[in-house]
């Protein structure tokens, strides 16, 4: 099977394409802009993601002897476009929000400009990679913003498709988990790994005991015990039983998280093991680790709710023609005029606006011409591809450092958990 990512598609992109060029459209210069309409109902900000995984899917975007093969077998391009696409390597310039980095209404996360032919050839793929790691993002720093710096874990793995999975993990890391439970992606992007035991564990031995026996005399005493498959109570003493008092942590993953926090605490201090810490996991959403704020709890584990977008699966992103070239060889603004989608034509320059303490106040896209930003803005486009060679490729601590900075700077009704309108404004300003 062939290994190039190309068939990653949608087919009426090759459509479009066979036909553009044979009209002799296809070569026009054209740019393309990536941006969301709207947030998810509610939310704040977005999280761009994924920029990573798509330089790297741009690079393998090639027509090799297999795919050609396919497409020609199943009819879905004719033999001139088939031979277009054997060349075909993107050549143009894409400009992007750094990995990592809040996004708003129409914010321009990524401009594409090269060919029609090539640009619109790279639309499902692009959206495929930044609507679901940026979904995945956005929803990993609403949990770690309600975390307060205490330690959240990926572990979604189950709850969704193997590769998903491994980009989930990923986008998690971006905005601030620390660790992630998928052996993969710890090897694929050298994201820390964690994992203890399942209840399973427990109940393949004749006893408890017998169960936290072997894992201590396994991992060590710094090991997490899990503690709820029976009794609580009794497991914990248990567990500072066989382990001593340097009991690394212990795991709670049912019932009122709330209330057996403080419970445990209590006991674990009352038994001297004071460092002894506690996770808690179960079906963890941003409400929940805000609800257990004020509880003795050191580390959240979340799954279910991290992988899906906690409500939002997608970012709702699109990938829309703004400019194309007119006959004089200029770029010439379009925008498409349906009722309740319309669009803003014109390439586009981005900048936020801050105020003299360093807390943003707007979003601001300047449409056709140079950018030209003033002393209290930060310009937000970057170059990631120059003349189809990838120049934008970063170490992912980058695009996590990026997002701690750049998610302080927002206004502190960025992190508030109730349903609200977007942190800052979006304005646009013509050249």
């Amino acid at each position: 099977m062939s290994g190039t990512c190309a068939l990653f598609t949608d087919h009426y992109e090759l459509t479009m394409l066979q036909a553009a060029l044979a009209r002799g459209t296809g070569h026009r210069r054209a740019v393309f802009e990536v941006f969301a309409r709207r947030l998810p109902h509610g939310r704040r900000y977005g999280v761009v993601a994924g920029t990573g995984r798509l330089l790297d899917a741009i690079e393998n975007f090639r027509f090799d002897d297999d795919v050609l093969a396919h497409l020609d077998r199943t009819r879905t391009a004719d033999p001139e476009t088939l031979e277009w696409l054997s060349g075909y390597r993107f050549s143009g310039d894409i400009w992007g929000y750094g990995e990592g980095e809040p996004y708003f209404p129409h914010s321009p996360l990524l401009v594409v400009e090269g060919t029609f032919a090539e640009a619109v050839l790279l639309e499902t793929i692009v959206l495929s990679i930044l609507n679901f790691d940026s979904a995945v993002a956005a929803a990993a720093s609403r949990m770690t913003s309600a975390a307060h710096r205490r330690p959240c874990i990926e572990m979604g793995s189950r709850r969704t498709h193997e590769h998903a999975a491994v980009a989930a993990a990923r986008a998690a890391y971006v905005a601030g988990f620390d660790s992630t439970s998928n052996l993969r992606a710890g090897y694929t992007y050298g994201i820390p790994t964690r994992g203890t035991s399942a209840h399973a564990f427990t109940l393949l031995h004749d006893s408890e005991r017998d169960a936290f026996t072997a894992q201590v005399e396994s991992l060590g005493k710094g090991t997490t015990l899990l503690v709820d498959t029976y009794d609580v109570a009794e497991a914990v003493a248990l567990g500072v039983e066989v382990a001593g008092t340097s009991l690394g942590a212990v795991r709670l993953d049912s019932g009122d998280l709330l209330a057996q926090a403080y419970e445990v605490r209590e006991q674990l201090d009352a038994l001297g093991a004071t460092e002894t810490k506690i996770v808690v996991t179960s079906d963890l959403d941003e409400f929940a680790i805000a609800a257990l704020a004020a509880a003795p709890v050191d580390s959240y584990g979340v799954g279910t709710s991290l992988v899906t977008g906690s409500g939002a699966p997608t970012a709702g992103l699109v990938y829309k023609l703004v400019a194309r070239e007119s006959a004089d060889g200029t770029l010439e603004p379009v925008e498409k005029k349906s009722k309740d989608k319309p669009g803003v034509g014109g390439r586009k320059h981005a900048a936020r606006r801050h105020d003299r303490t360093g807390t943003a106040q707007a979003e601001v896209i300047r449409v056709n011409g140079a950018p030209e930003h003033r002393e209290s803005e930060r310009a937000l486009l970057v170059p990631l591809v120059r003349d189809g060679e990838v120049v934008g490729r970063e170490p992912l601590d980058a695009a996590r450092e990026r997002h701690e900075s750049a998610r302080a700077e927002l206004p502190s009704t960025a992190v508030q958990m109730s349903r609200g309108e977007p942190a800052i404004p979006t304005l646009y300003e013509e050249h």
